[in-house]
């Protein structure tokens, strides 16, 4: 079964101490999914029209493992406390191995 990635590409940042509450909440949610950061902080080169902002890449072992931690009830509490603190797209896509 391939693994999966849930990328997060920030467009703005309005409040980072709803980001940082965020943070602390999300992470330990989604660890009981199998959940591994990759990568996460400002992009270092931005090409083909892409914007110089912040990715999040988070590792799960299946799609269904990053479908269920997303709706689980701990990253929901992480979603409830950063509100309106960021713009922000999220996408799960699946492996190609």
């Amino acid at each position: 079964m391939p693994k999966a990635y849930m990328v997060f590409w920030y467009h703005s940042v309005s409040d980072p101490q709803k980001l940082a509450a965020y943070g602390k909440l999300a992470i330990p949610a989604v660890a009981p999914f199998g959940a591994r950061m990759l990568a996460r902080g400002a992009a270092a080169m931005s090409y083909e029209r892409g914007q110089m902002g912040r990715v999040t890449i988070v590792e799960f072992p299946s799609v269904e493992q990053a479908i269920a931690a997303r709706e689980s009830h701990g990253y929901q509490e992480a979603l409830n406390a950063l509100g309106d603190g960021v713009v922000r797209e999220v996408r799960i896509v699946e492996g190609s191995e």
